[in-house]
């Protein structure tokens, strides 16, 4: 077995919390602009559905489409961002990788979310 990859002396052979988090926050925007299109295209054909096929309806619908995509990619983008800056300052503060500091994360990014009066 050799390595695939050259990594300087004392590297871990594993990315970090904080490495990860680029990714986790990246993958939560695309999705929630994906989910939030998907959604803002069932939106619009559920409101325009008595209109006939032309631009304002077209126009409507694409509307509906990218208010609803930008929604869920900042909410869930945000809630990326305070999951992984809870997870990297607990690692950090700890000491310790395990899934205490998960857990801790995701509770404390809940409990933030939840005190603002989002339902």
């Amino acid at each position: 077995d050799t390595d695939e990859f050259i990594l300087p002396t004392g590297a871990n052979k594993t990315r970090g919390r904080f490495e990860l988090a680029f990714f986790t926050i990246g993958g939560c925007c695309m999705t929630g602009a994906a989910f939030g299109a998907l959604n803002g295209l069932r939106l619009g054909l559920k409101e325009t559905q008595n209109m006939a096929w032309s631009k304002p309806r077209n126009v409507q619908i694409l509307n509906m489409v990218t208010r609803q995509g930008a929604l869920w990619a900042n909410t869930l983008g945000s809630l990326a961002l305070l999951y992984s800056a809870f997870g990297v300052i607990i690692e950090k503060t700890r000491g310790a990788e395990d899934d205490l500091n998960t857990v801790a994360a995701g509770t404390l990014t809940g409990m933030l979310y939840k005190s603002t009066g989002r339902v």
